[in-house]
């Protein structure tokens, strides 16, 4: 027979409300007590029934995490950030990705919504918000991670990304490079206002960006660095070449930096990188790679906090906007002189 609570309660002579809430890292119990039951939980290697649970309290304690890539690090950390908060709620994490693919994307969200989801937490790659009208019709509460919509009024956690492309280029500025390019992302809304970003941080400065030294747009997170890697190779073969260039994420940088090495050119002697999410490998590159950090871990982080709110609100309540501030990570692939 498997193991009960009310099994757990009766050998500590604690009522099963008392185990229920321990279980549920709530906050009345005392840690005499809660460590009490923890131990026998561990001894009995009690197993909550799921389903009863859901039966009772109305909420199957999953969130759900739709993301365009699994592969690329930066949603890697995003998710380790919101299951941490999760975990300490007694939550669990069920992940799917869209592969960049509106479509699927689309599959993945009524796939989880099935499954009578309490939350859902999205890094989009659609180009309406269909699928986002049939989430608020079946009342289950999302925010928006890292991608948001004009016009579409939602619980949102990312970064200003246009100042990410202020960042980025305005260091290059600074370091001494004026002949700056841009390997743009996807039509969303990162891509977008990154190239913004680059844009005004050119024209407060008075200088020019040429339309060839802007590639046309990375399609998406998936395979960025071959993107990355193509795009680079159509600017070494511009006339001027650029000597510095902005790319839209670290996978694409990491591209763009392996098609200069190829050519025999140097970093930054002769173009310097800078990227952007600052993942883990980027300082133990060939070259380490500048980049800027959009605190994905954080992001993840305060996206589960917001969940958890969300799901315990009586009612409604309305959207949130949380805007983390990017930071510069100069490293070696831009830094031509010690002022840089």
């Amino acid at each position: 027979m498997p193991v009960r609570m009310k099994d757990i309660a009766r050998d500590l002579g604690v009522s099963v409300v008392t185990v229920s809430k321990v279980l549920r890292n709530h906050s009345d119990i005392g840690d005499e007590t809660r460590q009490r039951v923890l131990k026998r939980v561990r001894e009995l290697n009690y197993q909550p029934n799921l389903t009863a649970r859901a039966l009772v309290t109305g909420r199957t304690y999953t969130v759900g995490l739709v993301v365009p890539d699994l592969v690329h690090p930066f949603f890697a950390e995003v998710a380790k950030g919101l299951s941490s908060i999760l975990r300490k709620s007694g939550y669990s994490l069920i992940i799917a990705s869209s592969e960049e693919d509106p479509d699927l994307e689309a599959q993945e969200i009524s796939r989880l919504l099935a499954r009578r989801l309490d939350a859902m937490v999205i890094a989009s790659a659609q180009w309406t918000v269909a699928s986002f009208r049939l989430i608020e019709e079946q009342k289950t509460p999302y925010i928006l991670v890292d991608r948001r919509f004009a016009g579409l009024v939602a619980n949102f956690v990312g970064v200003d990304d246009e100042l990410v492309g202020e960042l980025a280029t305005g260091h290059l500025i600074a370091a001494g490079y004026r002949r700056i390019a841009h390997i743009r992302g996807p039509e969303v809304s990162t891509g977008l206002g990154r190239l913004a970003g680059y844009r005004r941080a050119l024209a407060r400065r008075d200088l020019r960006a040429p339309v060839h030294y802007v590639p046309e747009a990375v399609a998406g997170d998936d395979e960025s660095e071959a993107r990355g890697r193509a795009a680079m190779q159509r600017l070494l073969r511009v006339d001027p070449p650029p000597d510095g260039v902005f790319c839209y994420n670290d996978p694409t940088a990491v591209g763009a930096m392996n098609a200069i090495l190829e050519a025999g050119l140097r970093i930054p002697e002769d173009i310097a990188i800078i990227g952007c999410g600052n993942v883990r490998y980027g300082a133990s590159l060939r070259v380490p790679l500048s980049s800027i950090d959009q605190r994905c871990t954080v992001m993840g982080e305060r996206a589960g906090k917001l969940a958890l709110s969300l799901i315990g609100a009586k009612g409604s309540t309305r959207p949130k906007s949380i805007i983390l501030q990017p930071k510069l990570v100069a490293r070696a692939s831009t830094r031509r002189n010690a002022a840089a």
